[in-house]
């Protein structure tokens, strides 16, 4: 791989990577079982080149902000180096939020260019939030010829002939704003700077290489933090191959593990435990007498693997279990949001060890991950090689707020002092989250102190982005929280958000008023939706600016309520 010491930012070592694997097959793109594009390193480099000649004429400068809203593709790596070999900032946006969400965003980021697929783009600019968005240069891809684009260029026609300028920038300068939840809160932008990605990178890949050969599956949104680390950048600078997979559905995922000798993927939590589902029905529909073989292999597996990973060895033993996963797998990563033990325990007994990391966006991707030696289902692993984390006030069990030293630590967020000084204080990112170590330096997650929750599918949400959702509703005030914030469990797993109502004086909580939140909650997507609601008889706390003072409000609701009686399904 390049020494990523050497690099000043990642335009430079992407560049690099360009010509140190000229012949290698970087990208691989198929949508269910038909396979649409195939790329080199010097094929991708013809197709990113001309498009960063074409963004500096069209005086996109150094520093300038690009966007990109597209779903998993060739297109997305191909942008994102175009942006960073020009010197411009890139703002990934997830492509499941909703048009009045991406032009806040782009609002809030500043964004100068934005690139984007068609679909999405016509959403975006049919909303009635459009006319005031400040874009000079909208690229659209796959735009069917002769389609009304509202002002947008073809993404497939924004070529210019001649070689671009190499724009070089500095480690300490910004390489993307990346936003940590929505849009009806507080926007927060996470500045990572080129350093932040080298740094992660160099400490990831050294416990978990990639090389020329090497074929990673990608699965999740390239905006998502893990998959932009090791779905992109990672591979990339070390000469290995990404394949993208634009659907979820499991049997075109198996098919992509056998057609392309899948050798790494990253799964959110939820897509892992549809593969153990589908395992485990296989398992169960062997006749007894395979079955009872079978079993005994894996109890041998365990044995023989007990201190360390030995997949070699467990394909051996358990032939047909990797061959389904393209006899080459070496390892599945996965974090972001709770994973049961007992899942990841499964997987490693059947020699398919699946390495669970705790990270955030504030912290670039990852702060610790399970090095598999040995492996614990039932923590989230070491720090990695230059993460320095503290508990903060233990208890008397040792649980404390977790902070994190590291340079991959973001810049600050975009546009709020106030709350950068909050999240990031004498250089220690405080990350929210409850956990402890054991004595072998394993990190125990335990809850959350922040009033957040993290899906099956990995994402952030923030309660605050999911009030403007109810208003109007004819009460008093109301408030969103997460549960386990309200009420700590100093456990994961079965988290939900509560809405708490605040009714006028001699209101009654009428049907009609039920059914107004209930109808308010199922147009929200399904991952943002609220679990109960809690009926509260005393006016909420409030600043001077009348803001809610949510901490204190938690605190009162929490001695005077339990929550197995206050919470009422909605």
């Amino acid at each position: 791989m390049l020494d990523l010491d050497s690099y000043s930012s990642l335009g430079a070592a992407l560049r690099d990577a360009l010509d140190r694997w000229p012949n290698e097959t970087c990208l691989i793109e198929c949508d269910r079982d038909k396979e649409k594009t195939r790329l080199t390193y010097s094929d991708f480099k013809e197709l990113a080149l001309p498009l960063s000649r074409a963004l500096q004429d069209a005086e996109f400068n150094a520093g300038d902000r690009a966007a990109i809203i597209m779903t998993n593709q060739s297109k997305w790596l191909i942008s994102a180096f175009a942006i960073f070999y020009s010197g411009g900032v890139l703002v990934p946006l997830d492509y499941k939020l909703s048009a009045t969400e991406h032009l806040q965003l782009l609002a809030h980021s500043k964004a100068k260019v934005l690139v984007v697929e068609y679909y999405l783009w016509r959403a975006i600019s049919q909303s009635p939030e459009f006319t005031n968005h400040k874009l000079q240069r909208v690229l659209v891809t796959e735009a069917p010829l002769g389609a009304e684009l509202a002002g947008a260029l073809r993404w497939e026609d924004f070529r210019r002939k001649g070689d671009p300028l190499f724009v070089p920038r500095e480690r300490q300068d910004t390489a993307c704003i990346v936003y940590s939840s929505g849009t009806g809160g507080r926007p927060k932008g996470c500045v990572l700077t080129h350093e932040n990605y080298l740094e992660q990178c160099k400490a990831l890949t050294s416990l978990y290489p990639f090389w020329a050969g090497v074929r990673y599956l990608s699965i999740l949104p390239t905006n998502h933090a893990i998959d932009f680390m090791v779905g992109f950048i990672g591979p990339f600078v070390c000469g290995a191959c990404v394949v993208h997979l634009r659907t979820l559905r499991p049997e075109f995922v198996r098919d992509a593990f056998v057609r392309y000798k899948i050798t790494y993927v990253s799964l959110v939590p939820m897509v892992l435990k549809n593969l153990e589902r589908g395992l485990k029905a296989k398992l169960e529909a062997l006749p007894s007498s395979k079955r009872f073989v079978f079993e005994k292999l894996v109890t041998l597996n365990k044995m023989l693997t007990k201190k360390r990973a030995n997949v070699r060895l467990s394909r051996k033993l358990l032939p047909q279990v990797h061959r389904a996963f393209g006899g080459e797998l070496l390892a599945m990563f996965t974090g972001g949001a709770f994973m049961e033990p007992s899942t990841l325990q499964f997987f490693y007994d059947l020699g398919v060890p699946v390495a669970n990391g705790y990270g955030l966006t504030e912290a670039g991707t990852v702060l610790t991950v399970n090095d598999l030696k040995p492996f614990r289902a039932d923590t989230v692993g070491r720090p990695l090689p230059g993460v320095d984390l503290r508990v903060l006030n233990p208890d008397s069990d040792g649980i404390g707020e977790i902070a994190a030293n590291s340079k991959t630590v973001m810049s600050h967020y975009l546009d709020d002092p106030e709350l950068t000084a909050q999240t990031i204080v004498d250089g220690w990112l405080l990350t929210g989250d409850l956990g402890r170590f054991d004595n072998d330096g394993h990190l125990q997650l335990f809850g959350r102190k922040k009033n957040m929750i993290v899906t099956e599918g990995g994402k952030n949400v923030y309660p605050e982005d999911i009030e403007s959702a109810f208003d109007g509703i004819p009460v008093k005030e109301y408030c969103v929280f997460a549960a386990n914030y309200i009420w700590p469990t100093k456990s994961l797993g079965n988290e939900m958000l509560v809405l708490v109502v605040r009714l006028e004086q001699n209101q009654d909580f009428t049907q009609g008023v039920k059914d107004e939140i209930a109808e308010r909650n199922r147009k929200l997507a399904d991952y943002k939706r609220v679990g109960g609601y809690v009926l509260w008889d005393k006016d909420f706390p409030r600043t001077a600016s009348m803001k809610i003072k949510r901490t204190v409000l938690a605190e009162y609701i929490a001695q005077k309520l339990d929550r197995d009686t206050a919470v009422t399904s909605l």
